[in-house]
């Protein structure tokens, strides 16, 4: 008899690969993901560019909470498979010079001082550009939150910000993604408690990471249960909001979440967190 020995094939499908690797960026494993996507042999010019982009989404999310700068080599690779006008691409690019932007002489910065007019005043159109040509609702709605991020963050334009995360929130939950209506619940939450209204803002702030861990945003839903300990300490709860600040400084350490890290360790020295970097925010 004859031994022989016959290589195992198994095959996958794409979009299923896709979806896991997403699913691993949301739950903290980043390096998992794109080792994933890295060792996914495909053929098709449009297939190699959907794993590409899918990179890019990923190295998004682990340069936003783990610190570190995988985006730009991702965009490039993405970018030599994909036409310059991809919608997909474009709303990349746009999440990363948002981030950037935030950051001045190595300190992230809110409103516009510090910064470039002109940079911010281009991505702000581009960010009307992708919403005025989004292909679908929760496209356009993902547009509109960064639109009410830039607003916000850069400009420091509240109500105009408000009504971008109002039409976010919409396209969210008419359009069932969780992370989007997550996302504007958030920011919406953080604008009621910029006003006083501490009832509403919990109210958000208590639905927004009940989506969020159902769609499986682990550090997303930690960073929401930073701004749940803040809300304890502004009510006189400070054993309550050190002891849920304590665990999320725990547990962000412990996936490799260093910014949200940072930020939870600050929270216990007593920095606001909603006048510090807001590390948490998702943005995929």
């Amino acid at each position: 008899m004859t031994n022989t020995t016959s290589a195992l094939r198994t095959s996958v499908d794409l979009d299923e690969l896709i979806s896991a690797a997403r699913e691993l960026s949301l739950a903290a494993r980043w390096p998992r993901a794109l080792g994933l996507l890295d060792s996914t042999a495909v053929a098709e010019p449009a297939d190699r560019a959907r794993v590409a982009l899918a990179a890019v989404e990923v190295a998004l999310e682990s340069d936003w909470f783990a610190g570190t700068d995988l985006t730009p080599g991702r965009v490039e690779a993405a970018a030599g498979l994909l036409p310059e006008d991809d919608w997909d691409l474009g709303f990349a690019r746009l999440r990363h010079t948002y981030y950037g932007l935030l950051r001045v002489d190595g300190t992230v910065r809110f409103g516009p001082d510090g910064k470039d007019p002109e940079a911010l005043a281009a991505v702000r159109r581009e960010a009307y550009a992708l919403r005025d040509r989004a292909r679908d609702a929760v496209r356009g709605g993902w547009a509109s939150m960064y639109l009410g991020l830039i607003t916000d963050n850069h400009f420091g334009e509240g109500d105009a910000a408000a009504a971008h995360y109002t039409a976010a929130l919409e396209a969210g939950e008419s359009g069932a993604d969780p992370l989007l209506a997550r996302e504007a619940l958030r920011h919406l939450g953080g604008h009621d408690h910029d006003t006083g209204d501490r009832d509403r803002a919990l109210e958000r702030w208590r639905r927004a990471p009940t989506l969020g861990a159902g769609a499986g945003n682990v550090p997303g839903t930690l960073s929401q249960q930073l701004l749940l300990a803040m809300l304890a300490r502004d009510t006189g709860d400070e054993p309550g909001a050190r002891a849920l600040a304590t665990e999320v400084a725990r547990w962000a350490a412990a996936i490799g979440a260093d910014r949200l890290h940072a930020q939870a360790t600050g929270f216990l020295a007593g920095v606001d967190p909603m006048g510090s970097p807001k590390e948490g925010e998702s943005v995929g």
